[in-house]
């Protein structure tokens, strides 16, 4: 007996971004069986582009990358897929790559893939998204001695897996609360290089911005420091119930 194929979401947080989304709908791999576009509130006609590309439209009208994920999966949640995939809206994400990513999740091999960014030229990473980036990955290293090489947005996740995460973050933490969770949880998980472009159009709202880029590096490292606090304290707690175990069998 042949096993059904994975029932496979895609999650599209867009916020106006309905001169790009044609390109990106437009080349969604076949191994998709669910496409769901998040109109994080839009001021153009994206909500409208998406759905004429036949996609699943959500509306979260308070902006925020997290904010738009969580309403997605929120979405998802009555009738759960297997797999989630995440790409952004702006048409820079290689969604021809998008089955590499897919692949290992669906065998089983892993749980969490990650598409490495490879600009295709120099000016599709900024140098405040390098320096950020890198910032992170390296602080992650250290406190967690795994090696990351991106944050990128193209991901792929387990169903299974995800819920495990228990994902909160409503900004541009989201994608480093992923990385550092799974981690913190032991998934299986692998970086796959991908080709990275330019937005196809429109402006970058974080990272070609002063404002956007300080948001974003603030917030992904006080995320990596909370995670880092929340992991001490239940090490302590594991250790004072072991303590109080250890206390039990002594008076016995």
């Amino acid at each position: 007996m042949i096993a059904a194929p994975p029932d496979i979401a895609l999650i599209i947080p867009a916020r106006n971004e309905e001169l790009s989304l044609p390109g990106v709908l437009g080349n969604v791999p076949t191994e998709i069986t669910r496409v769901v576009v998040v109109d994080n509130g839009s001021t153009d006609a994206t909500a409208q582009v998406a759905a004429e590309y036949g996609a699943h439209v959500v509306t979260e009208p308070v902006a925020g990358y997290g904010r738009a994920c969580l309403a997605g999966l929120a979405f998802l949640r009555n009738d759960p897929p297997d797999i989630v995939a995440f790409v952004d809206a702006d048409g820079s994400d290689e969604l021809s790559r998008l089955p590499d990513l897919i692949a290992p999740v669906s065998v089983g091999e892993q749980e969490l893939v990650l598409g490495r960014r490879i600009p295709v030229v120099t000016a599709a990473l900024s140098f405040q998204q390098r320096f950020g980036h890198l910032l992170a990955t390296v602080l992650i290293r250290l406190f967690w001695r795994y090696r990351y090489r991106d944050l990128g947005p193209m991901r792929v996740i387990s169903w299974m897996a995800l819920n495990r995460l228990n994902m909160a973050d409503q900004a541009f933490g989201w994608t480093v609360e992923m990385q550092v969770r799974a981690l913190k949880h032991g998934l299986r998980i692998r970086e796959i290089d991908v080709p990275y472009h330019q937005r196809t159009a429109g402006k970058s709202k974080i990272s070609r911005t002063i404002t956007g880029t300080v948001k974003a590096g603030s917030t992904i490292l006080w995320v990596i420091g909370r995670e880092l606090v929340h992991g001490l304290q239940h090490k302590r707690q594991e250790a004072a119930a072991a303590d109080t175990v250890i206390t039990a069998e002594q008076a016995q």
